[in-house]
């Protein structure tokens, strides 16, 4: 039930399969693919699929005695031109001792290297780029699109994944031109076929008879009010039947659903705080201390853009930070905002103009609780915990 498991069966994406095998099945007959974007939402099925079709190309390869390579490299992780060519060539390196390092060489010379091993090889390789748009620069992309151009014995196909629909919009258009030779997009799963997958999954996982009736359809449409996730869908089913495990009941039963929904919020929110910018934090800080002040003082819990700004300022003045200007603060309320974090909705004045009020859209104590653990010298200095547990300015 983890998004790492490769399931035999792909339910409700064999035309995607096909769509794929079709395009990369030249290089069954020693000729060179097309190169390809696929775009989709998170948990659609593009990396499980890219796979997938990985797989059996090798496997049909090896049953047809041709030669053909699969390299699979998440830009998450392998982000720079460098370390992907590296990446790359070190998958035809069989000695350890020859391998090329993570660093130290002239990339030009790892992009020699690279060509040197392929053509020794020959065949055509598939090299897929999952999170495509995380790569920093194009210049991977560019070496990759002109590849083919140099080197003599091999081929080359290039397969990128990303979520952003625009992100080809960005490219160097040299870039664009030779690597955007064909386009997928893959739309989301709807309740009914994640409903299938957590089927199959479930089969898989779990014993005979320990799902209530419910689970699955719950955990289904869950997610797909989420455009239709399906990591997410077998993430709260394989949390549930944890949760179930863990307190030793027989059944995986609606509650456990709804706690395993409960705990990803929690975590969700936990690595968004965590990850803002510190002036992010400080806006954050400045949002639950003006609530805490309107709630001893009777007023309405609701606090405009100017409250939030004052506050934050001082708290810049306590910590020695350099505060930023009202507008970039406006800016990081309408990212916290969007992050789900607080609510922030612009009402009308009248012939006072507009403003926004602004509250917490979760609890403040799980809030303070994160930005407690931080290491930071300025939130320790900031945030603190009475023995009420209410928030205080030192």
């Amino acid at each position: 039930m983890r998004p790492t498991y490769m399931p035999e069966i792909l339910p409700h994406r064999e035309k995607e399969i096909s769509n794929l095998a079709s395009i990369l099945a030249p290089a069954l007959k020693g000729e060179t693919p097309s190169n390809v974007f696929i775009y989709g939402k998170t948990g659609t099925g593009k990396t499980a699929v890219s796979k997938f079709v990985g797989r059996e190309l090798l496997e049909k390869g090896k049953e047809m005695g041709k030669k053909v390579h699969f390299i699979y490299i998440n830009c998450e992780v392998v982000d720079t031109h460098y370390r992907v060519l590296q990446n790359i060539a070190n998958h035809f390196i069989q000695e350890w001792a020859d391998r090329i390092p993570f660093t130290g060489w002239p990339t030009d010379e790892v992009y020699s290297k690279l060509k040197q091993m392929m053509d020794k090889d020959g065949g055509v390789t598939v090299i897929i780029l999952d999170e495509v748009d995380k790569l920093k620069g194009d210049e991977a992309l560019y070496n990759l699109s002109r590849i083919n151009s140099d080197l003599e014995k091999a081929r080359v196909s290039v397969v990128g994944i990303s979520n952003d629909l625009k992100f080809t919009e960005f490219l160097d258009p040299r870039v664009k031109s030779s690597l955007g030779e064909e386009n997928m997009v893959f739309y989301p799963y709807n309740a009914e076929q994640l409903q299938d997958i957590l089927k199959q999954r479930a089969e898989l996982a779990l014993k005979p008879d320990v799902l209530k009736k419910e689970v699955i359809p719950l955990c289904a449409a869950l997610a797909a009010q989420e455009h239709g996730d399906a990591r997410r869908a077998l993430d709260l089913l394989r949390i549930s039947a944890e949760l179930a495990e863990r307190e030793g009941a027989k059944k995986i039963t609606e509650r456990h659903v709804r706690m395993a929904q409960n705990k990803i919020e929690i975590d969700r929110v936990t690595e968004v705080i965590r990850t803002l910018p510190i002036h992010s934090k400080l806006v954050l800080a400045s949002i639950i201390i003006g609530e805490e002040e309107h709630k001893k003082t009777g007023l309405p819990s609701m606090l405009t853009t100017g409250e939030v700004f004052d506050t934050y300022r001082e708290l810049c003045k306590k910590a020695r930070v350099e505060s930023l200007t009202q507008r970039r603060i406006a800016d990081l309320i309408s990212e916290l905002d969007m992050l789900g974090i607080i609510n922030a909705r612009t009402i009308s004045k009248g012939r006072y103009g507009r403003t926004r009020e602004i509250q917490t859209a979760i609890s403040k104590d799980e809030i303070f609780k994160i930005l407690k653990e931080e290491k930071d010298d300025v939130l320790n200095y900031i945030v603190g915990y009475k023995k009420r547990g209410q928030a205080r300015l030192i």
